[in-house]
């Protein structure tokens, strides 16, 4: 025996008639592809091979292989006739692979056949020729007992659980194909939903926000981002609308365009916290409250204000610590973050750069809560209201929120990173729970329309 690099690119052993000068001229070009489809370890289980020489030698390292046949023609192969219905049950669920390669156009019974295969629950590779790429051959002729368009074939595959993997033709007429078993899918019912976030332009908290809303829509959500300026562009319906994305709002924000697009919304969520609450009429605030399905509050101070008694309300915690990881500073250099901080940064290179020192001053929260996860020291300044001595209140929200107490204004404090790791922790589960209701009132309207 000696060494060779196969189709796949893995060292396998030839047979003495494989070395043979006129061995590369007999291969199967079905063969050839056929060994592309199968991973290194596989077993195999090859269907009407004729003694399968040529895919044998072709397999790549590891594979083991076993052939199917009328006739048992060497060590390996089973007698057998898949074209008569004899199908080798047991060989076949202790394979991993079955192969059959100019076999399934000469077999009558396809149900049956595929009865066999659903059974066994394996990959399967094969090759056919459907009736669209036949160019007026004689299938008759050539044997071919059944006769199928490529369409058709693919009917075959789904109503007896398979999915088609991949394909490549082989010449003009005849298509190879791997086969997986899949559980039968529920069909995808396209949904509508509006994300509103407090503005678009690209604050930290609100690109961290949309990130995270993003993830939890399922794949088939067509998504519409509104902002609260642009309001006025909502559709007539949507199945879901998401009031902010972890944000804290304030008056005037919370008005009459709020209440409109939660009006025409089969379901709704609110996703955001309060600023500025000496500020806040009480009956604007409940009357956003009152239509959403769920109140996501990221502070107790939110819930205990204006989430006392409401079935609907539940505290989240910032949901946005979920972006940051657990880390060790390394920079003793402090970092002061101002009111700005570069929207043409990509966040995943502003994390880092904020985590990278062990003291840090920032006048904006959502920067603050990253350094948590990593500084030392840190300490924040106040954003100033729209009237003199009203402060946003959002910074001692969330201090309270992760130590159980607030600290000063502009005075730095140590971070307690247990207290952090805790939060964290907590916040994480609840977010998962997000994204549950989220997948469970779109399947609410999906039943009810």
């Amino acid at each position: 025996m000696a060494l060779h690099v196969n189709v796949n690119l893995a060292l396998d052993t030839v047979t003495d008639d494989a070395r043979r000068p006129d061995a590369r001229s007999k291969l199967d070009p079905r063969a050839q592809l056929a060994a592309q489809f199968i991973p290194a370890g596989s077993r195999v289980l090859d269907f009407g091979a004729g003694g399968g020489e040529t895919l044998h030698d072709l397999m790549p390292l590891g594979c083991s292989y076993q052939a199917v046949d009328r006739i048992a023609h060497g060590k390996g192969s089973l007698i057998g006739d898949l074209v008569g219905g004899d199908f080798p049950t047991h060989a076949a669920t202790q394979s991993d692979i079955i192969v059959m390669l100019g076999q399934l156009e000469k077999v009558a019974d396809l149900e049956s056949l595929f009865t066999h295969l659903r059974y066994c629950k394996q990959d399967v590779i094969l090759s056919y020729c459907p009736t669209n790429l036949s160019n007026g051959r004689d299938r008759a002729a050539l044997g071919f007992v059944n006769h199928l368009s490529y369409f058709e074939l693919a009917q075959l595959f789904d109503r007896y659980g398979f999915r088609i993997e991949c394909t490549t033709p082989i010449g003009d007429c005849e298509m190879l194909m791997r086969l997986t078993p899949t559980d039968r899918l529920a069909p995808v019912m396209a949904c509508d939903v509006a994300v509103v976030s407090e503005s678009d332009a690209g604050t930290f908290g609100d690109r961290l926000g949309l990130h995270m809303i993003n993830a939890m829509l399922p794949g088939e959500a067509n998504v519409h981002h509104l902002t609260f300026k642009t309001l006025a562009q909502a559709r007539d319906e949507y199945d879901l609308v998401v009031i902010g994305v972890g944000n804290c709002l304030f008056q005037p924000l919370i008005g009459d365009d709020i209440v409109n697009i939660l009006s025409r919304a089969k379901s709704a969520i609110g996703i955001f916290g309060t600023q500025y609450r000496e500020l806040i009429p009480r009956p604007a605030i409940d009357r956003v409250i009152d239509r959403l399905d769920t109140w996501y509050a990221p502070y107790q101070d939110d819930v205990l204000l204006y989430g006392r008694g409401r079935s609907n309300a539940v505290h989240l915690g910032d949901w946005l610590i979920d972006q940051f990881p657990l880390t060790e500073a390394a920079l003793d250099e402090p970092l002061q973050i101002g009111i700005e901080i570069g929207s043409d940064i990509p966040l995943d290179r502003t994390i880092q750069a904020i985590q990278r020192h062990k003291q840090v001053y920032s006048a904006r929260l959502h920067p603050l809560l990253c350094a948590l996860t990593s500084a030392h020291l840190a300490a924040y300044a106040e954003e100033g209201g729209p009237m003199p001595g009203v402060v946003s209140g959002k910074f001692r929200s969330m201090l309270i929120d992760i130590f159980g107490r607030s600290y000063p204004e502009k005075q730095f404090f140590m971070v307690d990173r247990d207290a952090v790791m805790r939060y964290k922790a907590r916040v994480h589960r609840n977010v998962a729970k997000v994204a549950e209701r989220i997948d469970q009132l779109l399947r609410n309207v999906a039943v009810a329309q």
